[in-house]
């Protein structure tokens, strides 16, 4: 669930615990950062370590187990996780026996570091190898370096049932794909993550009726790129399929439609859409299921066709644009966020103000902006030198920001005086005596709390607001 609507960093540090985690025997102290799809896979670690007799712990001091599950995608996650570590790693003084371990995209990219140069963790775990981890601590217990960073062309998790971490009782994830098969040239995911593969929908479907059946009342479908899920079964991997097998199988707007037909309750979000890969038909389906969320996060990050090709985006801006309007025309009401890059390799003046235009026109209702972070591997590494000094960098981000928030305000001020369902997450952070929820655009609601409870759907009518909620009262 996106938390903040226009942030310029990654997600925290969080720490989480099991919601049925077992009590007694070894305790576990589980870190993520970075993306919705590294808390998923916490989520799957949880479940897996949980079978193996592990509770959870808030207080690492008192943990057997340290794992943070990191993000590589921009310098600045890494190098807040090698902060974290150097704390864990004064705690492991203390307690010689304590394993800790890296798990996720910068146990990948980064793993002899961590083991052989730096001593910093015991165990380091890739994306694809969560299966693999009791038997890594017991090497890592037995006083071995514990590594397992191979990624997988089948592996999903498709039969392991998520642990629900953090869980506010009411919304949740479920992961439909893995991997990503783009290589845009500034990301580092197809590196760390391999190669795309789609999880049965058999599986899904279960999963998000078990949630339902939970108490449960929305979930957010997550992939690297939703739009290009694809189900043939029998194991077919994608790029093998003929045309004739392609158009038999399984694609994400029948799957969006099979998760909305579990139950009319159940609110359904998804996460990341690909401007190239989104078709009218999943903007149909979103337009003819009412529990299915008028809300798309399309990053476009970059206004600019020269840059966007430098990118290997796969899209002009003519293309982005009129697969906004494609959405502005079948689902008028649609909430829309964006993800964008200030100061990329050879980004001119002219070329920065191309997205400044590209946000004034399309007038996003969120957006995460970030300033170019040159990663290793990647193709932009290694083809293109990272030639925008950082103080124009963070210039043209600020300039980014300072739109948004106006276009931000505005969007929220078109909700004032409109009646909104929104479903109800818990207790406002600022009173207890106001209930916090969200619309179907992802907008965050306040209103009194009255006999109202968490999971419930309220209609409320917005009287007022900030720069980014909505103020209002219920209404029958």
């Amino acid at each position: 669930m996106i938390e903040n609507k226009i942030i310029d960093e990654n997600r925290q540090g969080e720490a989480i615990v099991l919601e049925d985690g077992n009590v007694g025997g070894k305790k576990l102290f589980l870190e993520s950062y970075g993306c919705q799809m590294n808390f998923a896979d916490s989520e799957i670690v949880a479940s897996i370590l949980s079978k193996n007799g592990y509770s959870t712990t808030d207080k690492f001091e008192e943990a057997d187990v340290i794992f943070v599950n990191t993000c590589a995608i921009r310098d600045n996650a890494e190098v807040r996780v090698r902060k974290r570590l150097h704390d864990f790693k004064k705690a492991k003084k203390k307690n010689p026996n304590m394993v800790v371990g890296v798990l996720g995209c910068m146990a990948e990219r980064l793993k002899h570091q961590f083991l052989d140069e730096e001593k910093i963790v015991d165990l380091v775990v890739g994306p694809d190898a969560y299966r693999d981890i009791p038997n890594l601590i017991e090497q890592a217990e037995s006083g071995h370096k514990a590594v397992n960073v191979i990624l997988s062309k089948e592996e999903t998790y498709a039969d392991i049932t998520p642990v629900r971490l953090g869980s506010n009782g009411v919304s949740s994830f479920i992961s439909i794909m893995r991997g990503c098969d783009n290589m845009c040239s500034f990301c580092v995911v197809p590196f760390t993550r391999g190669r795309e593969r789609s999880r049965d929908p058999e599986s899904i479907i279960a999963e998000a009726h078990d949630l339902f059946a939970k108490g449960y009342r929305e979930v957010t479908l997550l992939g690297q790129n939703v739009d290009s899920y694809l189900w043939s079964g029998g194991g077919l991997k994608k790029e093998t399929l003929t045309e004739e097998q392609k158009a038999n199988s399984l694609n994400f707007a029948q799957l969006l439609e099979k998760v909305a037909l579990v139950n009319p309750d159940l609110r359904v979000r998804f996460s990341t859409s690909h401007p190239k890969d989104m078709t009218d038909d999943v903007l149909h389906i979103i337009a003819k299921y009412e529990n299915v969320c008028k809300y798309i996060h399309l990053p476009v990050q970059s206004g600019s066709s020269r840059i966007l090709e430098m990118m290997n985006r796969g899209y002009t801006r003519e293309w982005y644009l009129d697969r906004i309007a494609a959405i502005r025309r079948i689902i008028p009401e649609c909430g829309i966020s964006t993800d964008s890059i200030s100061g990329f390799c050879s980004e001119t003046d002219e070329e920065h103000q191309e997205t400044v235009s590209l946000f004034r026109e399309v007038q996003y209702d969120f957006a995460y902006m970030f300033m170019y972070s040159e990663r290793p591997k990647t193709l932009a590494e290694r083809k293109y030198e990272d030639n925008i000094p950082e103080d124009v960098k963070k210039t043209r981000l600020q300039e980014i920001v300072a739109l948004q928030l106006e276009n931000s305000a505005i969007k929220t001020k078109e909700g004032v005086g409109k009646v909104h369902k929104v479903l109800v997450e818990g207790t406002s952070k600022k009173s207890a005596d106001q209930l916090m929820g969200r619309n179907t655009q992802n907008t965050v609601v306040v209103f009194p709390k009255l006999h109202y409870k968490k999971g419930d759907y309220v209609n409320v009518l917005a009287t007022s607001c900030t720069s980014g909620t909505l103020i209002g009262e219920a209404v029958e």
